[in-house]
């Protein structure tokens, strides 16, 4: 199949197949004698396995390494799983970082009307007194 068939059945750009090709995700493709790029299924099982391990969040050098171990026949599974204990510990720390921010805007939000009708030669009170505050 040709590179805007792959790109349709994995629903992605083929510039992205192209990058990917780029980067080693995915492997140079046979050519036809016209030049054309030759895929087969197991590029389409490839290519949908990137995707789906990006929507888990996996990042593209996580992915390699997944890629570079199944092709070499082991398992990643174990590598997987540590990498998605360790994303999860990040969104812990993002999801307490976002409620803390959350809290804050909040409480701005609340002194709002009166920070407003202050003073303030420059810039912005709200802005102003969120600096004040963190100091």
């Amino acid at each position: 199949m040709r590179i805007g068939d792959l790109a349709s059945k994995a629903s992605v750009n083929p510039k992205t197949i192209r990058y990917y090709e780029s980067i080693g995700l995915l492997p140079e493709p046979e050519r036809t004698h016209a030049g054309y790029r030759a895929y087969t299924e197991r590029d389409t099982d490839r290519l949908v396995f990137i995707k789906t391990a990006q929507r888990l969040g996996l990042r593209l050098d996580e992915i390699r390494e997944i890629l570079s171990l199944r092709d070499q026949g082991q398992r990643p599974c174990d590598y997987v799983r540590e990498t998605l204990r360790h994303q999860v510990t990040e969104i812990n720390q993002r999801i307490t970082e976002l409620r803390t921010l959350r809290d804050e805007l909040v409480s701005l939000d609340a002194l709002a009307d009166d920070l407003i009708n202050t003073d303030v030669a420059h810039g912005c009170p709200l802005i102003e007194h969120a600096h004040r505050c963190e100091q």
